[in-house]
């Protein structure tokens, strides 16, 4: 949660909020309700990021979720993004308001088994780099 602090917001207000999700029966429901993050209910803990219905809400929202993520990454605690969660669902369940969308649930907890780099099939560099305009490889 300290990682929250240092992350740049580009609404003046800091409009960002942080709904700590503890309570396993919350848990147990939000993972009902989130159509790509069942596994939230296995979570021993879950933020939610609340930011106000604003252009740049779901950008700061994201950066936070990022630096939270990265920072229990470097912990040795595993998260994973959860969206398609702004659902008036949802939004009860965790009593946002009506001017207030949810950007992402993040999970946290202990993997049960070691990780490491992953195994996604990344492609190379090369393909997705370009040097002053689109298509022109970066050398």
């Amino acid at each position: 949660m300290r990682s929250l602090r240092l992350t740049y917001a580009s609404l003046k207000l800091r409009e960002s909020h942080f709904i700590v999700i503890q309570e396993p029966e919350t848990l147990k429901r939000l993972g009902g309700l989130a159509s790509t993050g069942s596994f939230i209910a296995n979570a021993p803990l879950a933020i939610a990021i609340v930011v106000p219905e604003a252009p740049v809400g779901y950008i700061d929202g994201a950066r936070a979720a990022q630096d939270m993520m990265l920072a229990a990454w470097e912990a040795g605690v595993g998260s994973n993004w959860v969206g398609n969660v702004n659902t008036s669902a949802i939004k009860d369940l965790l009593d946002v308001p009506d001017d207030r969308m949810i950007v992402t649930i993040i999970p946290f907890g202990y993997p049960t088994q070691p990780v490491g780099k992953g195994k996604k099939k990344r492609k190379p560099l090369a393909e997705v780099t370009h040097e002053e305009k689109f298509g022109q490889p970066f050398a």
